[in-house]
């Protein structure tokens, strides 16, 4: 991943590591020679507020400087500012031939949108913004595709929001019909993110092309992801989720794990499933390969209201649930949503308690179980109330990350 400013290119790099991924970030070309064995490599090149000849001229040398590599990103700035279009064309350039720029800059966590080409900032258009003042490097339009032109004369074309809020299929069908050099992509939610991801993995693999990633940052780690690239590419003991809370807020956080990480969950019926029901359940979704499994508590439908005595129940049935669970299958890590939740679970694993090492997010921290049969197992938990939707997605992150550190120290 090439970036043009040390932050930007620093903070992408923590996605990748999130992600599992051995990082080494380096600024100055010259230093690439020393992130050997890394799986992602962030070079800073310094270029936002450099000439344009400038510019074109480091990041073609930062290409040559590595070996050929799964996948090229090129990190913008989350507001576009710099030579954006320019290093772009630089890149194709010295690519190999065939290869296309998707441009995908939106950043949804970030307040960062794009919406019918437009590029947002908290949904107002980035001319309207502070970025069209930088005394340095301002940003005089909105539109993703114009501000792209004043660097390259390649055709360019765009992938609407509606294409892309119909899923894989509708976007590697547009993607595979444009024959167009630039593709620039609409984006408002990390799931979309993903949906073009997997799309472009699957026209760039069918068709034998590669595509140059050009983002502000969580694309790049999608893209790398779909097409398989690192960690990604070996198989890791997955993760459970014990979610037992009912909010709206971990509804939003869960429909998020399940349409960025392909998580599966057995929805729990308090009243009526037993631990036994609920465990072959959850088997049958490890069996199909998913990578994160969890049960969680149905949340009251329209006009219905929470039974206290139901309520209470919850926590045990879920905990005796994992507890059948871990004992039958190998899992990397736990993730539980709920005090009372990682309460009983740790309870009905039968660890002394959990040892603190991070915390992944405010009120929301991973460590590891203590004592007992899991002795050391990953484990991270939240409030149910706690962080925004892509939350869970974080600790899961987090999660992935330490077992593939401890699945590459033991293959070491």
């Amino acid at each position: 991943m090439i970036g043009d400013d040390l932050t930007g290119s620093n903070a992408t790099g923590a996605r990748f590591a999130r992600a599992g991924l051995h990082t080494i970030s380096v600024s100055g070309i010259e230093r690439i020679a020393c992130t050997e064995g890394a799986d992602v490599v962030v070079v800073n090149i310094g270029t936002r507020q450099a000439p344009e000849h400038v510019a074109r001229d480091l990041v073609q040398r930062a290409a040559r400087a590595v070996e050929p590599v799964g996948l090229l990103a090129k990190r913008v700035d989350t507001t576009l500012r710099g030579n954006v279009g320019a290093e772009l064309d630089a890149l194709l350039d010295v690519l190999p031939s065939g290869t296309r720029a998707l441009v995908v800059p939106a950043f949804p966590d970030a307040g960062r949108t794009t919406v019918g080409g437009l590029h947002l900032v908290d949904g107002v258009p980035l001319a309207r913004t502070p970025a069209a003042r930088d005394p340095l490097t301002p940003v005089h339009f909105s539109r993703v595709a114009t501000i792209l032109r004043a660097g390259t004369e390649r055709d360019i074309a765009e992938v609407p929001l509606d294409v892309v809020e119909s899923g894989v299929d509708g976007v590697a069908e547009r993607l595979a019909e444009s024959s167009a050099p630039v593709v620039v992509c609409d984006a408002t939610t990390g799931a979309q993110l993903a949906v073009i991801a997997e799309a472009a993995a699957r026209v760039s693999l069918r068709d034998g092309f590669q595509w140059l990633s050009v983002d502000s940052g969580p694309f790049a780690v999608a893209l790398a992801s779909a097409l398989g690239i690192g960690v990604h590419a070996e198989p890791l003991p997955p993760v459970l989720a014990v979610v037992g809370s009912i909010t709206t807020v971990t509804d939003e956080q869960i429909a998020e794990l399940e349409q960025v990480a392909g998580a599966a969950f057995v929805e729990v019926r308090p009243s009526v499933d037993e631990p036994e029901t609920i465990a072959a359940k959850a088997s049958e979704l490890l069996a199909k390969g998913k990578r994160v499994v969890g049960v969680r508590t149905r949340p009251p439908g329209p006009g219905e209201s929470a039974d206290p005595a139901v309520a209470a129940a919850i926590p045990v049935l879920l905990a005796e649930t994992a507890a059948i669970l871990l004992a039958r299958h190998e899992f990397g890590a736990l993730y539980a949503t709920g005090g009372d939740i990682a309460e009983a679970t740790t309870a009905a694993l039968g660890s002394d308690g959990f040892r603190i090492e991070a915390e992944v997010l405010p009120l929301a921290v991973a460590g590891r179980l203590v004592g007992g049969p899991h002795d050391g197992l990953p484990f991270a938990t939240k409030g149910g109330l706690i962080g925004g939707r892509d939350a869970a997605l974080a600790c899961v992150e987090h999660l992935t990350s330490v077992i593939a550190q401890r699945e590459r120290g033991m293959n070491r």
